[in-house]
C-alpha cells in the first residue's frame, strides 16, 4: 500500500535524506523498448523540499518510486496527487515541482477566477492527463525531441466544471461568444505564464486547440 504523506510525517521524512543532493539525479537514457525499471537513486533535497511544501499547504499525496521506461522516458522526483481540495481527472505521476506549481494555480487562480468572472465555484478540473513517454507533437521544428509529458514534468488541462453545471473546456471557450468565459480562460491564462516555465493554449497551434499544456521547464515562454 502507497503512503499518503502529511505534513506530521514530513520532519522525519527530510531528516531520513537529508544527507541527499540538491538537485534530481537523471541516469543516462536506456534504449526505447526497455523493460521498465526501478531507479536506486537519492532523493534530491530539492524534491525533498517540494514535498514538505505540498504538506505544508495539506495537499494529499503519494511519493513515487523514481522509474526509466526506457527512451528518455522517466518519473524521478514525482508524486501522485490524491486530494488538492478540487477533483482532477486523469492525472498519472507529476514531478513534484509541477506538482506544486500546479496546486497553487488551481487554488489561487482557477478556483477564484470561476467565482469572480463566472459567478459559480470551481467543482472540477479536467485534464488529458500528466506522463506520457511519447514526443513533442504539432511543431516540425520539434523533430524527435521528447516532450515534458515523458519525464512527467507537464500537464495538459482541457476543461473546468463548475458547480452551476456548466462546463468550460477550452476548445469552445477560448473564442467563445461568451466574453466572461472568454476572460476567465484569459486570466487563468495569463496567471499560468507567472507560474509554469512553458505554457501553450489555441494560440500556439492547431495541436493545443483543446487544451493548455503546463510545463515546469524554466523556460519562460508563454502563447
Amino acid at each position: 500500500m502507497r503512503r499518503l504523506f502529511l505534513a506530521s510525517e514530513m520532519f522525519a521524512l527530510t531528516s531520513l535524506l537529508a544527507g541527499c543532493g540538491g538537485h534530481e539525479v537523471r541516469p543516462p537514457p536506456r534504449p526505447a523498448g526497455s523493460r521498465p525499471v526501478t531507479l536506486d537513486i537519492p532523493t534530491s533535497r530539492e524534491t525533498q523540499a517540494c514535498f514538505a511544501d505540498l504538506s505544508r499547504q495539506e495537499v494529499r499525496f503519494s511519493p513515487m518510486p523514481d522509474r526509466d521506461y526506457g527512451g528518455g522516458c522517466q518519473i524521478i522526483g514525482a508524486v501522485q496527487l490524491i486530494d488538492i481540495g478540487v477533483p482532477v481527472t486523469n492525472l498519472k505521476g507529476m514531478r513534484c515541482g509541477l506538482a506544486d506549481a500546479f496546486v497553487g494555480w488551481a487554488r489561487n487562480a482557477v478556483a477564484p477566477a470561476a467565482h469572480q468572472i463566472l459567478g459559480s465555484d470551481l467543482v472540477r478540473i479536467e485534464s488529458f492527463g500528466s506522463y506520457a513517454c511519447r514526443n513533442v507533437i504539432g511543431s516540425a521544428m520539434a523533430g524527435n525531441k521528447l516532450s515534458g509529458h515523458a519525464i512527467a514534468n507537464a500537464v495538459d488541462i482541457s476543461a473546468f466544471v463548475l458547480d452551476d453545471g456548466r462546463r468550460i473546456t477550452v476548445l469552445d471557450g477560448w473564442r467563445s461568444d461568451d466574453p466572461a468565459v472568454r476572460e476567465f480562460l484569459q486570466v487563468i491564462h495569463a496567471s499560468a505564464c507567472k507560474r509554469f516555465g512553458t505554457v501553450l493554449s489555441p494560440d500556439y497551434n492547431a495541436a493545443h486547440a483543446n487544451h493548455l499544456h503546463l510545463e515546469d521547464d524554466h523556460a519562460h515562454f508563454c502563447r
